[in-house]
């Protein structure tokens, strides 16, 4: 162990854990793609080895990322907007479409599918941290301050809302978040939060009123899911069957889960390998191992935290505050959505849900935040040098 740390760079707990996680994902998507393969076909084998194929790419790239000065990160952080905002577009008219829902784009060539909105929640979170520091001495300004903020977060949340309501819910929260934590004035963001709420009721009453343009195309199938997970008694239990099977999973685990390979209920549980995932992973593994699973999240975050604010200058610290608070707002929704405490809905665990692009640009992110990290110490080890020279 020691000997492979003399190549990496930065927070090598954050090194750890990911390299542990991805680890993890490996036995347990192998596990867990039972449902995968009567549905879709295929062999374990060969679902094993795409998830193989993409950690392997997502390595490679934070470990190119892990040692670049993040300032070439601000610079480029226009382009990379524009390039999601490229991808999202073309995602909404020849996307891949997946469960009534078009997400995805196929690689040409090697047949491998991305998720646009991965890379585009990325995107923004760099574009808003420039933003944010470019921007600080003119908040208290709608045209000169506020609204070249958050014309970017309208404008990805929408392409991203048709079709995956979730993420772009999730997105425009953790940039609210860091709204908050770089002093946005309160009154703007609670009056863009209150628009967005009374714009969304007026988008659903259109679709009622014109249901033949089917402007929200995904509405019936939230409202469904709402009524589900809070509803009365009446609902169907076959409509709420991948739910209910998610907690008999966590029940059947116990404490000492049931073993890896002995689960029961993944062959019922669609997307038992993402989206129901950490209910998976409870009935295979039990509570002993699902307890310090979010106690590993809890120190991912605080390592990435830290770094932020240890950092030299507020894009790096913006920039590691917004992916943090992504990779929590993830974990947790998934938790909570295999536990019953939300309604039914799609976000991979990151680091451990089978998920190529998600896995990506998990790692991604991951290499950014090193590299901060990265450029700290060697900030401190000058600091060093300099007392011990005087």
């Amino acid at each position: 162990m020691k000997d492979l740390f003399k190549y990496v760079k930065g927070d090598k707990v954050l090194w750890i854990i990911a390299l542990l996680l991805m680890g993890v994902s490996i036995v347990t998507v192998y596990s867990f793609v039972p449902i995968l393969i009567k549905t879709q076909g295929g062999s374990s084998l060969g679902y094993l080895f795409k998830h193989l194929t993409y950690i392997i790419i997502g390595l490679i790239m934070m470990y190119w990322l892990h040692t670049k000065d993040p300032i070439y990160l601000e610079k480029l952080s226009k382009f990379i907007f524009y390039i999601s905002i490229g991808l999202l577009i073309f995602t909404f008219f020849f996307g891949v479409k997946v469960n009534d829902a078009t997400r995805w784009v196929r690689i040409p060539i090697i047949g491998l599918t991305f998720q646009s909105s991965d890379f585009a929640k990325l995107a923004l979170v760099i574009y808003i941290s420039r933003r944010l520091v470019s921007k600080q001495d003119q908040f208290d300004s709608w045209k000169d301050g506020f609204w070249p903020l958050i014309w970017p977060v309208i404008l990805v949340s929408m392409l991203i809302a048709k079709d995956n309501f979730s993420t772009a819910g999730l997105l425009v929260g953790v940039i609210m978040c860091l709204f908050f934590i770089a002093k946005v004035p309160l009154s703007k963001i609670s009056t863009f939060t209150l628009s967005a709420i009374g714009l969304f009721g007026i988008f659903v009453l259109i679709h009622f009123a014109l249901p033949e343009y089917d402007i929200l195309p995904r509405l019936d199938t939230w409202i469904n899911r709402v009524f589900r997970a809070y509803g009365d008694d009446t609902i169907s239990q076959i409509d709420n069957m991948q739910a209910i099977n998610a907690k008999l999973a966590i029940h059947n685990g116990g404490y000492f889960g049931v073993g890896i390979g002995d689960g029961d209920l993944k062959y019922y549980t669609p997307e038992a390998y993402a989206d129901f995932y950490y209910s998976s992973f409870v009935e295979e593994l039990g509570l002993k191992f699902a307890v310090p699973l979010i106690l590993l999240y809890l120190i991912l975050f605080y390592r990435i935290l830290r770094i932020g604010l240890n950092a030299e200058r507020l894009f790096e610290t913006y920039i590691c505050i917004g992916i943090g608070l992504i990779f929590m707002a993830q974990a947790l929704t998934n938790m909570f959505v295999c536990t019953g405490i939300i309604p039914v809905t799609g976000q991979n665990m990151p680091f451990l849900g089978m998920g190529g692009s998600a896995m990506v640009m998990s790692c991604v992110s991951l290499g950014i935040v090193l590299s901060v990290g990265y450029k700290n110490s060697l900030k401190e080890n000058k600091v060093m040098a300099s007392e011990n020279q005087d």
